[in-house]
């Protein structure tokens, strides 16, 4: 049995709990919150005395952003494995130093241990996993692998501006922790069914070298996350430019679910070009609260030398001198009378599989899936059974570039990102 503790009891922390007491092997053994108050774990006010008490394997963190850091210092300085909500830095300067090794967020504790709890586990080959199959060679992570070993130094900067201290907090974390290699960031959206499948189509080279990306669904890091997925692009320097308009929107859902508001109100969109200088680039197009508005199409372009991806539609050369369109096809149990029950079963592109879902019988939602997937991941990875599911320089890169894009927007000037060395 793995285990794990989390930081923080919010609406994502509540989703983790969920999905573990759904997955065998893998258990919630406590959660760090600032007040106590009743929980379906133990509550602790103290990382240090949860983590004494309750020795887990490693720690979820699924607090805000201002708050995430401090979290991952004192896991790292128990040599505790972190997996970080994202975006896993406070963008904010912080000239904060990490606690010493045990020290709790508000009071002095004995250490938890005399050792690290985990000295690291070395890098293995990942087991064959069904949700990515072997047929296209799609491994079951696909998000972008690292550049440069997790030692590497952060150096994100940005040039074409003069003031780059919205960066702060991301140099401040790396250099913190960089070097420990605890840290992975819970990046999910490359994991999606959906998302998992279309990279599996790229890779697969069907529509060619993949040269453009198009991302009009979700915002900032995840929409970083899945451009650099579905390019390849590692860490690459970028040039940025952005702008924002706003114009009214009907608002019909929330995170409670309907509004019933008849009256539309102001929406941001903000549209940035992104470009990688080396043939490949991205646009990157968010409207405010995109993400539940159904109003709003969630759109996924995928441009290659031989062709391109729009959805779950794909256009290529399958022979000279011809042209086919290629559906991705989604088996969907529960319709009709198929009556085994709503669920995702596999994604096809022809009589190829591109995905199959791991969880079949949980009736998970694509998000579920996916964090699944990830806390499984982490799993497999502090027993080292598996690779680093999303290494905490991934999730920096895709930070910094979310906010260059911001950046770029608030000054009308391009953002030209370094490369991470």
């Amino acid at each position: 049995m793995t285990s794990f503790v989390l930081a923080g009891f919010g609406f994502r922390a509540a989703a983790y709990l969920r999905l573990a007491q759904s997955l065998p092997g893998l258990e919630c053994v406590g959660a760090v919150l600032r007040a106590p108050r009743p929980l379906p774990v133990p509550a602790f006010t103290s990382l240090a005395e949860c983590v004494r008490q309750t020795r887990p394997d490693f720690l979820v963190t699924a607090v805000p952003p201002a708050a995430n850091p401090t979290y991952i210092l004192e896991a790292v300085s128990l040599g505790l494995p972190v997996l970080a909500e994202t975006p896993p830095a406070d963008p904010t300067p912080r000239p904060t130093a990490p606690p010493s090794p045990g020290a709790p967020l508000s009071a002095t504790v004995p250490p938890y241990a005399t050792a690290p709890h985990f000295p690291g586990a070395p890098p293995q080959p990942a087991p064959h996993v069904p949700g990515a199959p072997d047929l296209l060679g799609a491994p079951r992570f696909p998000g972008p692998q690292p550049a440069a070993p997790p030692s590497a130094a952060f150096a994100g900067h940005l040039s074409g501006i003069s003031d780059t201290s919205f960066l702060s907090g991301l140099r401040e974390l790396w250099s913190a922790v960089g070097e420990s290699g605890l840290v992975q960031v819970a990046e999910q959206y490359l994991l999606m069914p959906s998302h998992a499948a279309r990279l599996a189509a790229v890779r697969s080279g069907i529509i060619g070298a993949a040269t453009q990306v198009h991302v009009s669904s979700t915002q900032q890091h995840h929409a970083v996350s899945l451009i650099r997925g579905m390019l390849g692009v590692g860490h690459a320097p970028a040039a940025v430019r952005a702008v924002r308009t706003t114009a009214p929107l009907l608002a019909p859902l929330d995170r409670s679910g309907w509004t019933d508001d008849p009256q539309p109100k102001p929406a941001t969109t903000t549209i940035a070009t992104i470009d990688f200088r080396d043939g490949r680039s991205a646009v990157y197009d968010f409207t405010t609260g995109q993400t539940r508005n159904l109003l709003r199409h969630r759109r996924l372009l995928v441009r290659g030398t031989h062709g391109e991806l729009q959805d779950d539609d794909i256009v290529h050369m399958p022979a000279p001198r011809t042209v086919a369109r290629t559906p991705l096809i989604r088996r969907q149990s529960g319709h009709d009378l198929d009556l085994n029950g709503f669920d995702t079963e596999t994604i096809l592109c022809g009589d190829r599989v591109l995905y199959r879902n791991p969880y079949p019988g949980h009736r998970f939602n694509d998000d579920e899936i996916a964090t699944a997937t990830l806390l499984d991941a982490m799993a497999a990875w502090v027993r080292g059974a598996a690779p680093p599911p999303y290494p905490l320089i991934e999730g920096l890169q895709d930070q910094a570039l979310a906010l260059a894009i911001e950046e770029a927007a608030d000054s009308g000037r391009e953002v030209v990102t370094a490369a991470l060395t």
